[in-house]
Order: C-alpha cells, then sequence, then structure tokens
C-alpha cells in the first residue's frame, strides 16, 4: 500500500480509513446488539466490498427487511466479481481496523472477535445520501451476519474462502 500522500486523489477519498472505519464500526455495533461476543475478525474483510459497491448497496439498501442468503439466492449478480474486490479491499479494511484500534474505537479480543466502542461516535447517520446508504447498508450487514451466526455458511454463499 502507497503512502497516503502517494495516493491519487480519488483513493484518498473514496477509501478514506476514518470513513471506511466507520463503515466497519456500525456494522460491527449491530452485530453486538445480537451477538455481545463480538464480530468475528473473520467477517471484517467482507464488509466494504459489499458496502461500498454501488450495485451491491442498491439492492441491499432496497431490501432492509429480507433475510440476507435469501437476498443472494434471488440477487446473483451481487456475486458477480465479488472475490476480486473483496481481495482489492483487504488493505483498505486492515488500515481502517488499524485506525479504529488506535483511536480506542474498537477492541480485539483474545478469541479473535472484534468488539466496538461507539464512545465518541454519533449514534445519528448523517452525511451525504451516499455515505448514509452505506453507513445503513453496513448496519444491516452486521445485524445479518449475526443472525446467520456461521462464518463458513456466510464465506460459502458468498463465494470466497477466507
Amino acid at each position: 500500500m502507497r503512502v497516503w500522500d502517494q495516493r491519487p486523489i480519488e483513493v484518498r477519498n473514496l477509501f478514506n480509513p476514518a470513513f471506511c472505519g466507520l463503515v466497519l464500526l456500525r456494522a460491527m455495533a449491530t452485530f453486538e446488539e445480537e451477538d455481545d461476543r463480538g464480530i468475528p475478525f473473520s467477517l471484517a474483510p467482507l464488509i466494504l466490498p459489499i458496502c461500498l459497491h454501488k450495485q451491491s448497496r442498491e439492492i441491499l439498501a432496497l431490501s432492509t427487511r429480507s433475510y440476507f442468503l435469501k437476498l443472494i439466492s434471488n440477487h446473483p449478480q451481487l456475486l458477480i466479481g465479488f472475490g476480486a474486490r473483496a481481495q482489492d479491499m483487504l488493505p483498505f479494511t486492515f488500515e481502517a481496523l488499524g485506525l479504529l484500534h488506535y483511536l480506542g474505537s474498537m477492541q480485539v479480543r483474545t478469541d479473535g472477535r472484534l468488539k466496538a466502542n461507539l464512545k465518541g461516535v454519533r449514534k445519528s447517520i448523517t452525511g451525504s445520501n451516499e455515505t448514509q446508504a452505506i453507513q445503513k447498508v453496513a448496519k444491516y450487514l452486521g445485524k445479518e451476519f449475526a443472525r446467520i451466526g456461521d462464518r463458513v455458511t456466510i464465506y460459502a454463499t458468498m463465494g470466497v474462502r477466507p
């Protein structure tokens, strides 16, 4: 990964570690509402590639009352290119997680789970329409990942391996 000031301006704007961290934090917090142990570390790399991908986000945003696994089976186009997208987003996910940990907004437990610390983070979702949509889909994913409760099922459904 390039040093911050050597990255293209588009990359700096689109994959800002603070915003990516906020997206991850929203998913972590809603996961913890269902399962207070925290989100497994292995699920974190799936959040940004889904939330930041416009077509995926739009499908999920329209169907937040439906189950995630059902949505995937009804919309197989969500899986097209997902593996490559997830792999490409991995450095940005790790960078965002590192920032969250540095700021004390996230804790890594010994069992490999991530716990959110929302102290200092607004509860209300604000920003542009697009940033609000991204955060809402992140909250949906956190809730659905907790409901599913099995990382293997989620990875298999998405057609990727950890």
